[in-house]
């Protein structure tokens, strides 16, 4: 792929990357930028594989989270890196700095890590195995001494939010609305309308089984937030990579654990593949010893948070970003799967090492 289509597949959201490259380029010490290569696989922030006469890169212009926060989880790649966790770790400027600042837009570079993305069931049991086993080492580094510095221990226990049926109702009302009132409907508002019909269905009938409370049992702690196939690097049938460390806060060890499985095994496809899940949730307690009423906890969590949440909207008739539309009716299926396979589910997810 030449520049020319890099700059032209970027569009107007990154229309100035050319111009910054320059900066960056002198910033970073990178000498030559020979090529750079937009990678249109990140939802949230613009990525880049730059080639420089020091070596291959990753540059990523960082939009999801503040530039602050995005200082502090660089810096938690580093301890991560010192552990032995597979994290790049970041370059600095010049001037010691992480994150690059251009006229407001930040950005941090990451020496290229060559591998591939593994989507859903093309990992074999052994992968969705070493994909449990290297989340427990990430929670446990996280929470370890090394991180302790830059990580302070966090609130115990730890509380998650649950949308009521009503509020949930009124959203998917808002979005009716919204679609209702649009001069010229396209596919997509179609498809939303129905399926929030459907999931106003669903939540009439579901609604008494909402989580009854905002404490989740269970060890908490510092997580990544976002371990799933766009975000691990596989290479030679062994976890070469984790990237994306933008969302580390602290959750419970569990949602992180449910979240990581549907993601990876299901989600896009539609259904669960339970046979991995198992596999996964077993490697991970090899390292974590995670009770299983928590994993049960969390799974119905995230099953009502499925139930009564819309960000794909949201980024739709919101933020009028389409990014994530091809993700929406996926969803929706897999909802509807999950829901009519809640015990089998939970089977899954009490798989022991």
């Amino acid at each position: 792929m030449t520049e020319a289509m890099d700059d032209a597949a970027c569009g107007s959201r990154y229309s100035k990357i050319a111009e910054d490259l320059v900066v960056l380029g002198e910033s970073f010490g990178l000498g030559e930028i020979q090529e750079h290569r937009f990678l249109p696989n990140g939802l949230m922030n613009g990525n880049w594989r730059l080639a420089t006469a020091e070596g291959m890169f990753a540059l990523k212009r960082i939009m999801d989270v503040p530039l602050p926060l995005a200082r502090r989880n660089l810096a938690v790649m580093e301890e991560l890196a010192d552990a032995g966790v597979p994290v790049g770790r970041p370059l600095a400027t010049s001037t010691g700095e992480t994150v690059a600042e251009i006229a407001g837009r930040g950005y941090c570079l990451i020496p290229w890590t060559e591998g591939g993305h593994h989507p859903g069931t093309v990992l074999t049991l052994d992968q969705a195995a070493d994909l449990g086993v290297l989340l427990g080492q990430i929670h446990q580094t996280l929470n370890g001494d090394q991180a302790a510095r830059l990580l302070p221990p966090g609130p115990q226990p730890a509380t998650a939010p649950v949308t009521t049926p009503a509020a949930a109702h009124a959203e998917a009302d808002r979005f009716l609305a919204l679609i209702a009132a649009l001069e010229n409907q396209t596919a997509f508002d179609a498809d939303a309308a129905q399926a929030l019909g459907s999931r106003k269905v669903l939540l009439d009938k579901y609604a008494a089984e909402r989580p009854a409370t905002e404490v989740a049992p269970g060890p908490t702690g510092w997580t990544h937030g976002d371990v799933q196939h766009r975000n691990v690097l596989w290479r030679d049938g062994k976890i070469a990579g984790v990237i994306d460390w933008d969302r580390i806060r602290v959750r419970p060890f569990g949602e992180e654990v449910a979240r990581t499985a549907t993601v990876q095994f299901g989600g896009e496809d539609g259904f669960l593949d339970l046979e991995r899940t198992a596999a996964f949730v077993a490697g991970y307690r090899s390292v974590v010893p995670i009770p299983v009423s928590a994993l049960a906890d969390a799974v119905e969590r995230l099953w009502w948070k499925r139930m009564s949440d819309y960000w794909q909207l949201v980024f739709h008739y919101d933020r009028d970003d389409h990014s994530c539309d091809h993700l929406f009716l996926p969803a929706e299926r897999f909802l509807s799967w999950w829901t009519g396979r809640r015990e089998d589910v939970q089977a899954a997810f009490a798989a022991m090492p």
